[in-house]
């Protein structure tokens, strides 16, 4: 936009903040009076040779008009709500435990995969046949290898992988008298 929601340096950027105010979800801006390198670029990058520009989840949705057009079809509002849900799911970043029983059942598909904690305070125990005959660390670097999109890229991170043939599960939960009956 050109000047700031507080003081817009023109009619077309004080009307879309007018807009962008009344649906009362919080939007970053950038005054590109004070960016020249941005306001000289982003209309050759965006295709839009105008400001303001309006970016939802990094693609243009439009100028001034199309936020007006939005906001009296009122479709502007569940756009922006969605844009502030899907923020706030990646801002999470933690995997469900779905996600991440899925990731390892895909490389070793007898997992038995068990998942406690929340966010980054994850303990994750597989147990599975695949570790028979491997040492501690081949069993656990076989267990992230199946994660390692996830802890590159920060969505999963400070986790704790204990792997176990299944005869090691059954020692252990007999010794810790957790050996479920079967039926």
């Amino acid at each position: 936009m050109k000047g700031i929601p507080a003081n817009p340096q023109c009619g077309f950027s004080a009307k879309s903040v007018g807009m962008l105010n009344a649906t009362h979800i919080p939007y970053a801006y950038v005054n590109v009076l004070e960016a020249p390198f941005i306001r000289e670029k982003l209309p050759g990058i965006s295709h839009w040779p105008t400001y303001p520009q309006l970016f939802v989840n990094a693609e243009l949705v439009g100028g001034c008009d199309i936020i007006e057009e939005m906001f009296r079809n009122d479709s502007l509002l569940p756009l922006l709500t969605a844009a502030v849900a899907k923020k706030a799911h990646a801002e999470n970043g933690a995997l469900a435990a779905g996600e991440i029983i899925q990731r390892v059942r895909q490389v070793i598909d007898d997992a038995q995969v068990m998942v406690e904690g929340e966010d980054c305070d994850l303990s994750i125990t597989v147990v599975s046949s695949q570790f028979n005959a491997l040492t501690a660390v081949k069993k656990q670097q076989m267990v992230l290898a199946t994660l390692k999109e996830p802890l590159a890229s920060g969505k999963l991170h400070a986790v704790s992988v204990k792997a176990y043939t299944p005869n090691e599960w059954q020692d252990k939960r007999k010794a810790t008298g957790l050996l479920q009956i079967q039926v």
